[in-house]
């Protein structure tokens, strides 16, 4: 009977599957595209949803707002509907935009700190979700203001009372959220520190600056008039700096590799 050679088979690790592995190098440049492209759409959106919130804020609802009084800021919108409505648009399209803000980030930070990226992200995730329920609660103030049904039974007084009841309960979620949004903010500004990705003296200006941010919204937690003695513009405005010249080095410079090395194949 015949003898049948057999046939000695390679099992060693990509032996078999080597031509669909992909080199460290192919990972790499394919994680570097990805990134890049993250860092041009957050500029350009960071861009976008600041333009679009600086024309409508100022426009169609501060001239009706007054500050920490939300019954006398109903009484403002009973004949401004239409403005606050172009408002509300634009704060939903401003809302729309951190979604995408905070994908982006986590995108293009995800390989230096995935853990920290994934908290940050998952914060200003938190910070989304209140600046909602304050574009909802608006809608419910303008809801109350139309005396609908029932609450005809209000008049006018009562009315404006609901409304603004509703616009103050809407100001409170929006600083819950603004807690959120500086511990996000401050967790990537860390990781950009670490990535080197940015000069580390632009990313410790947004740490420091959305601390600072953050500590403002949970000051106003524990003292209701925290802001009418601090206003609003002071403490959003040092993370604002930082995000707009976050955007310039991000469209106009050039963004580093990032300083991890791929950890070499264990031996078979």
């Amino acid at each position: 009977m015949p003898r049948v050679q057999m046939i000695p088979w390679n099992f060693r690790a990509g032996a078999i599957v080597s031509r669909k592995r992909k080199t460290p190098h192919e990972k790499e440049t394919m994680i570097e595209r990805a990134q890049r492209s993250a860092a041009k759409i957050f500029a350009v959106t960071y861009l976008l949803n600041l333009a679009i919130i600086m024309v409508v804020f100022p426009r169609f609802y501060a001239p009706y707002l007054v500050w920490e009084n939300g019954e006398e800021t109903a009484r403002h919108f009973v004949h401004h509907e239409e403005a606050i409505r172009i408002y509300l648009a634009g704060a939903f399209v401003h809302g729309v935009g951190m979604i995408v803000l905070l994908t982006a980030l986590y995108v293009l930070l995800r390989p230096v700190n995935r853990g920290m990226a994934l908290c940050a992200a998952f914060s200003r995730v938190i910070y989304a979700v209140f600046w909602f329920i304050f574009v909802l609660d608006m809608l419910g103030a303008l809801r109350f203001l139309a005396g609908a049904g029932a609450l005809r039974g209000f008049g006018p007084d009562g009315l404006a009372a609901l409304a603004g009841a509703q616009l103050d309960a809407g100001r409170d979620a929006y600083y819950i959220g603004l807690a959120f949004n500086g511990l996000g903010s401050a967790l990537f500004a860390w990781v950009l520190f670490q990535s080197r990705y940015v000069p580390r003296v632009l990313a410790l200006w947004g740490v420091l600056s959305a601390v600072y941010e953050g500590l403002c919204g949970f000051a106003y937690l524990l003292y209701l008039r925290f802001g009418v003695i601090h206003s609003a513009n002071w403490y959003e405005l040092p993370p604002m700096t930082f995000d707009v010249l976050l955007c310039f080095w991000l469209l106009f410079g050039r963004l580093k590799s990032p300083e991890t090395v791929l950890a070499p194949p264990s031996a078979a």
